[in-house]
C-alpha cells in the first residue's frame, strides 16, 4: 500500500521519496557543502520503512523526521541548513505583513540596525526616514517574494551576502556608475523634462554638472564618478569669452592705444582662473549640500587624471582645475559652528602618470599637492596609470586607465560597436559578496574540498546575480529619464570575494525600452 502525503493545502499526493533525498542534497550543499547521497538515501528509505503502514502522512511529520535523522547521523550543519531552508519558507508563505515592528523601532530611534546602517546618513532627518521606510518594505518584499529560499538563507547565515535588499524591490535602481558628463555637456541633456543645452562657460558646466550629479544620485543608490577632463574644455570656451570682454572693457575706457598684447592675456588668465575657483567652489558646495531622495548627499567621486586630453591647451586647462580642486580640499569647508573639517564628499581620485611622478617632470607640483591634500585629510585616493595600463587590457588589445566607481571596483574592460573603448555611461547592476573565511573554515584544511565548496557557492552567487539581471528586464526607459534617454547605459553584475571583484557583463547600450 503507497503511504499517502498530505500537503499543506490539504491535497494528498503519492509518498516520493526522490523528494526527501533532493531536499537533504540541497542542504548538504548549502551547509557544509559535502555530499553524501547514500546518507541521503537511507533518511528516505527509513521514514518510508517506518510509516509504510500508516494511512497517511502529513508533510510537517516528515519534516520534522529528516531534521532528527540528520541530527542522529551527525549531519548537524546539514540538519541546520535544513531548518534554516523550511523556516524561510515558513516566512515566505506565512508572513503577510513583516514590517509594522521594524518600521516603528526606526521612527522612535529605537532600532540600532537603521541607525548605524550608513555612515552618511542620519537616520534621525526625516528625508533619512522616509528612504529607510521604503527600504523596510523592500527589504520584506524582496525576501518574501522576490528572492528564492536558497539564496534568503544563504544570506542569513553568512554564506553569501546580497547586498543592498533595501533597493532591490525598485526594478530600476542600480549600484555605481561612471557618469558621462562629456556626452552630456557637449551635446546637451534634459532634467526635469528641461532641455538643457551646450554651456557656454566653465561656470555654468561645473552648475549643470551638479545637477545632472544630483538627479543621478536620486535614481539609483551607489556612488557615481565624474572626470574633471569632461568639464576642462569649458575653461577655454570661458577664456575665449573673457577676452573678448577684456578687449571690449580696455577698448572703452582707453581707447584703441589700450593695453599690449601680454597685459590683455595676464588680465584674461586671472579673470579664467578666478571662474575656475568658483567653479570648483560651486561643486564642492553644492555636493555637500544637496539632500537626495536617499536621504543624503550624493555619493560622488572626482577623478584627476591628466593624460585623459590629448589636446595641450586642455590639459594646461585641467592642471588648473585640479591644482584648484586640491587647494579647496586642504583648505576644507566650514561647518554648523565655523570651524574648517573635511568635507565627506567628493571623493577624489588623482593619478599617478609620467608627467607627474618626478621632481623635474611637468606636473609635479600637482602631487605635491595631492601629498599635502593626503597627509592633512587622507584623500585623494591614488591610482597608477602604468598598472592600470598593464592589467586593463580590451579586446582591441590595448590598456585603458579609468576611474573606479563609488564603491572602489573597476569595470571591466569594454569595445563598443565601433571599435572603441567605452566606460563612462556604464554602471554596476548590483553586488553579491561570497564568505571566504566559512568557505576555508568548512573545508577543514582540505584544499580539494575548499575549491569545490567555492565553485558550489560562486555559482549560488551567480544565481543570486541573474536574480537582479532578471529584475531589470522589462523596466521602461521612462522610469529614469536621466538615465535611460539622455544618456547611454550599459552595466555590469559584479560578484565581490572580500577583496577581490568577479565581474560578469551584460551588455544594455541603450538601456532598456
Amino acid at each position: 500500500m503507497t503511504v499517502k502525503v498530505v500537503k499543506r493545502n490539504c491535497e494528498t499526493v503519492d509518498f516520493d521519496k526522490s523528494k526527501i533525498v533532493n531536499a537533504i542534497l540541497k542542504a548538504m550543499q548549502n551547509g557544509s557543502g559535502i555530499v553524501k547521497q547514500k546518507i541521503a538515501e537511507d533518511i528516505a528509505d527509513e521514514i518510508y520503512n517506518e510509516n509504510q503502514n500508516k494511512d497517511e502522512l502529513d508533510i510537517y511529520t516528515i519534516e520534522q523526521l529528516v531534521f532528527d535523522k540528520l541530527i542522529a547521523k551527525r549531519q548537524k550543519l546539514t540538519a541546520r541548513a535544513y531548518e534554516g531552508y523550511r523556516s524561510v519558507r515558513e516566512f515566505q508563505r506565512n508572513n503577510a505583513n513583516t514590517t509594522d515592528n521594524e518600521i516603528q523601532e526606526l521612527l522612535d530611534g529605537e532600532s540600532d540596525y537603521w541607525q548605524n546602517e550608513n555612515s552618511n546618513k542620519n537616520a534621525t532627518l526625516v528625508t533619512t526616514q522616509r528612504d529607510y521606510m521604503a527600504g523596510i518594505t523592500s527589504q520584506d518584499i524582496t525576501r518574501r517574494c522576490l528572492l528564492p529560499p536558497d539564496i534568503v538563507q544563504a544570506h542569513d547565515e553568512g554564506i553569501i551576502h546580497f547586498h543592498d535588499m533595501d533597493y532591490f524591490g525598485q526594478r530600476t535602481l542600480h549600484n555605481c556608475d561612471l557618469v558621462n558628463l562629456e556626452d552630456m555637456l557637449q551635446n546637451g541633456t534634459v532634467i526635469s523634462g528641461t532641455m538643457i543645452e551646450k554651456p557656454h562657460s566653465f561656470a555654468t558646466a561645473c552648475n549643470i554638472a551638479t545637477q545632472i550629479i544630483a538627479q543621478v544620485a536620486s535614481c539609483q543608490y551607489g556612488g557615481q564618478s565624474i572626470t574633471l577632463s569632461h568639464l576642462a574644455p569649458f575653461v577655454d570656451v570661458s577664456r575665449k569669452k573673457i577676452r573678448k570682454e577684456v578687449e571690449y572693457e580696455i577698448k572703452d575706457m582707453m581707447g584703441m592705444d589700450g593695453a599690449s598684447e601680454a597685459q590683455i592675456n595676464e588680465i584674461t588668465e586671472r579673470r579664467v582662473r578666478e571662474e575656475i575657483r568658483r567653479g570648483v567652489q560651486t561643486i564642492q558646495y553644492q555636493v555637500i549640500t544637496l539632500m537626495t531622495t536617499n536621504g543624503q548627499s550624493p555619493f560622488l567621486t572626482v577623478f584627476m587624471y591628466l593624460n585623459e586630453v590629448s589636446d595641450q591647451q586642455t590639459k594646461k586647462d585641467l592642471a588648473i582645475i585640479i591644482e584648484e580642486t586640491l587647494k579647496q580640499r586642504i583648505e576644507g569647508v566650514k561647518n554648523e559652528v565655523g570651524a574648517w573639517v573635511t568635507p565627506a564628499f567628493p571623493k577624489l581620485i588623482y593619478v599617478l602618470e609620467e608627467d607627474n611622478i618626478y621632481e623635474n617632470s611637468p606636473y609635479w607640483y600637482l602631487t605635491e599637492l595631492a601629498a599635502k591634500c593626503t597627509a592633512k585629510h587622507l584623500v585623494p585616493d591614488y591610482i597608477s596609470e602604468k598598472m592600470m595600463l598593464k592589467l586593463k587590457i580590451d579586446s582591441n588589445g590595448n590598456g585603458n586607465c579609468y576611474p573606479c566607481m563609488g564603491c572602489r571596483s573597476f569595470l571591466t574592460p569594454y569595445v563598443d560597436e565601433n571599435g572603441k573603448p567605452k566606460y563612462y555611461g556604464r554602471f554596476n547592476q548590483g553586488v553579491v559578496t561570497i564568505n571566504l573565511v566559512d568557505i576555508a573554515l568548512s573545508s577543514g584544511g582540505d584544499m580539494d574540498e575548499f575549491w569545490n565548496t567555492f565553485e558550489e557557492r560562486a555559482e549560488l552567487c551567480h544565481k543570486a546575480l541573474q536574480y537582479r539581471h532578471k529584475r531589470l528586464e522589462g523596466t521602461l526607459s521612462d522610469v529614469a529619464p536621466i538615465l535611460w534617454q539622455s544618456r547611454n547605459a550599459t552595466f555590469i553584475l559584479t560578484t565581490t570575494y572580500t577583496r577581490r571583484s568577479y565581474e560578469i557583463c551584460a551588455n544594455a547600450e541603450n538601456g532598456y525600452k
